[in-house]
């Protein structure tokens, strides 16, 4: 390992390199350390500028051949990353949270890439008198399972750390026998995962109403779990009862109140209870049953939890798990859990420009005539598809090694003090964010490639001064 590196860093990358060949080895520590370190738009020749390590000696189109051509799989790359956070993880439950995220892009030479739903431009059509308002974006929709980790200052609040990545194609865009529904990607990881953590520990998937649905949940083991939102309207059932002669056998009893019906029956009152949700103690108004979510869980039973805002502010929601031994709280607190997935997208994006690489191209050769422009996408077989598949993942694994290095190596209550200085309308900041994080672990690396200069050692006291406020102005 090369002496820019510090040794903090270094044995984080040696857990990758059974994955890796040996000069594969080496650009991937390029890879990371260059996009950790990279200011503003993380564009793969950005990123190759700032790398460190031996591969920093090597012609720049070895790193592009790295990400485009290279043979290393991405699921041995996040069973790795999965190999150093379970032991930190506390407890014999451990939450594997589920979404999609959409990276847009343009240029219709660009594999992979299609029309998809943009939830932040669209509208629920609340409150407004256009109704609802759907649309869409043109990129790359990428469905990601991270791991929750709680936080060493604040075990009710946690980070989502991305382990699998799997990119959507469009049916449209999609050859007939390779299309895969978000659901059945989400699932396949979901097994995957499994596989890879200790048969003594619970796995619970957590995921929002797309993926609350059969297609995930039905067939899902006994030491699988799932938390996920109840449609106010969706069917509930009890147990079958005894039966007795011949003939098929019920898999489902009589029909029980639906959340909706179950709110406004005034017969089961409604319990006050407090519930740690995002780290705070929130008080809210539940009612719960068991029974069977026929249609999505099958005959497995669960607990339906329905939540009521005491001031009136939030709609009526209703939770489901597949567990029915869990508590109110525990149901309400593992399904919270699930937005820190939301924080990890936006995180990866805005820190680490996940939407910024512009490979995956298909460039037509040197001196031969443009054929004539065609409305929608053209992608030229699969060329670009190993950089596509490469180089998102390889952002997402760079937040969490950035993630698992803080809570090793990491000063909370000094960068907190820093951002502070800084930033003095931060009154009451106590916590540091990714940013904070990131900024930390950038200065550790920075700190290491001057060290190793032989020029500046004599001027180390300097730069240590002069650095943090001269990364956070770049």
């Amino acid at each position: 390992m090369d002496s820019t590196i510090p040794s903090t860093f270094q044995a984080l990358f040696l857990q990758f390199q059974p994955v890796f060949t040996t000069p594969s080895f080496q650009n991937f520590v390029a890879v990371m350390t260059g996009w950790m370190v990279c200011p503003g738009r993380h564009t793969i020749s950005r990123v190759i500028q700032h790398a460190s390590g031996p591969a920093r000696r090597k012609h720049h189109a070895t790193l592009y051949r790295f990400l485009s051509r290279a043979v290393w799989i991405t699921d041995a790359v996040g069973q790795a990353l999965v190999a150093l956070v379970l032991p930190i993880l506390p407890g014999q439950r451990i939450f594997a949270l589920v979404d999609d995220t959409l990276c847009r892009k343009s240029g219709p030479h660009l594999w992979g890439a299609a029309m998809h739903h943009d939830p932040l431009t669209s509208t629920y059509g609340r409150g407004t008198k256009v109704g609802r308002k759907v649309q869409f974006a043109y990129g790359h929709n990428w469905v990601v399972l991270s791991l929750w980790i709680p936080l060493p200052w604040n075990p009710q609040r946690g980070l989502a750390l991305p382990v699998l990545f799997r990119l959507y194609r469009s049916k449209k865009r999609c050859p007939k026998p390779e299309y895969r529904k978000r659901t059945e990607l989400a699932r396949e990881m979901i097994d995957l995962l499994a596989s890879w953590i200790p048969e003594s520990r619970t796995l619970t998937g957590v995921g929002d109403s797309e993926y609350a649905c059969k297609t995930l949940v039905r067939s899902l083991p006994a030491r699988i779990e799932f938390i996920g939102p109840l449609p106010m309207d969706a069917a509930f059932y009890d147990l079958p009862g005894f039966q007795t002669g011949r003939g098929r056998r019920a898999k489902k009893g009589k029909r029980l109140p639906s959340p909706k019906q179950l709110a406004e029956d005034p017969s089961v009152p409604w319990n006050l209870v407090t519930l740690p949700i995002y780290g705070r103690q929130v008080q809210a108004k539940v009612k719960t049953q068991i029974g069977l979510w026929y249609t999505v869980a099958g005959t497995r039973l669960g607990r339906m939890v329905l939540t009521r805002d005491p001031a009136g502010r939030i709609d009526d929601r209703a939770y489901f798990a597949t567990n029915p031994d869990l508590t109110i709280e525990e149901v309400t607190q593992g399904f919270s859990r699930r937005w820190a997935q939301e924080v990890l997208h936006r995180d990866t994006k805005q820190a680490l420009g996940l939407k910024d690489p512009q490979n995956g191209w298909w460039r037509r050769p040197h001196g031969k005539r443009a054929t004539k422009k065609i409305p929608g996408p053209q992608p030229h077989a699969t060329r670009g598809s190993d950089a596509v598949h490469h180089t998102v993942p390889l952002a997402f694994v760079a937040y969490g090694l950035v993630v698992l290095w803080y809570l090793k190596h990491g000063s909370m209550q000094k960068d907190v003090r820093r951002v502070k200085l800084r930033a003095p309308w931060y009154r009451h900041k106590k916590e540091p964010s990714f940013a904070d994080m990131l900024h930390a672990a950038r200065i550790e690396l920075w700190t290491s490639r001057f060290s190793a200069h032989p020029l500046l050692r004599a001027v180390s006291s300097k730069i240590d001064r002069v650095l943090p406020p001269w990364l956070l102005a770049s």
